[in-house]
């Protein structure tokens, strides 16, 4: 199904705050460290657990609102609840990280490492410590090339592979109290 994203500005989602539900679609971790206040964190992978619980929303006339973190994985989220039928829904025009740039409230708590900083790291470590083996063992040099390969999907498919296995993690999680 073709979608066109619905958008609105963090200035705009400001002077309307009162009278929509924030859905953060960021993982948990990115959650726990910032997140607009009365927002609901409902994670782009597990986000049919909770079509229901939107769907409800959206059935009582409330106006849903989705956000992560640049705008990326709202949008993908904003697709899969479109094809849910939920096809109303706005996307914060460049996520937390424009809503704070504009001055917008937020709530923080435990700072952790968003989800793309982890790929990032986790991405640089393969290869440069593929490089490195390779002095001695050659073969290891591939290991970076398919590293570089995956990120050139992943920016030509505006998706991430590395990024969905990391958001499993137990750091990506809530955490619980004992």
């Amino acid at each position: 199904m073709s979608q066109t994203t619905l958008l609105i500005d963090p200035a705009a989602l400001r002077d309307r705050f009162d009278d929509v539900e924030v859905v953060d679609v960021r993982t948990a971790g990115e959650f726990e460290s910032v997140h607009l206040p009365k927002a609901r964190n409902h994670p782009l992978d597990r986000l049919d657990d909770h079509l229901d619980e939107i769907r409800e929303l959206v059935d009582d006339g409330r106006d849903v609102v989705l956000i992560c973190q640049t705008g990326v994985r709202s949008q993908q989220a904003q697709a899969r609840l479109a094809d849910s039928g939920l096809d109303e829904l706005a996307v914060v025009d460049g996520g937390v990280a424009a809503w704070q740039a504009q001055g917008g409230d937020v709530v923080r708590g435990v700072i952790r490492w968003d989800l793309f900083r982890q790929v990032r790291m986790v991405a640089g470590s393969l290869v440069a410590g593929s490089v490195a083996v390779s002095i001695v063992w050659p073969p290891a040099r591939f290991v970076a090339g398919a590293v570089g390969l995956g990120l050139v999907y992943s920016a030509l498919s505006n998706s991430c592979a590395m990024a969905n296995v990391l958001a499993k993690l137990p750091y990506n999680r809530p955490r619980t109290t004992s």
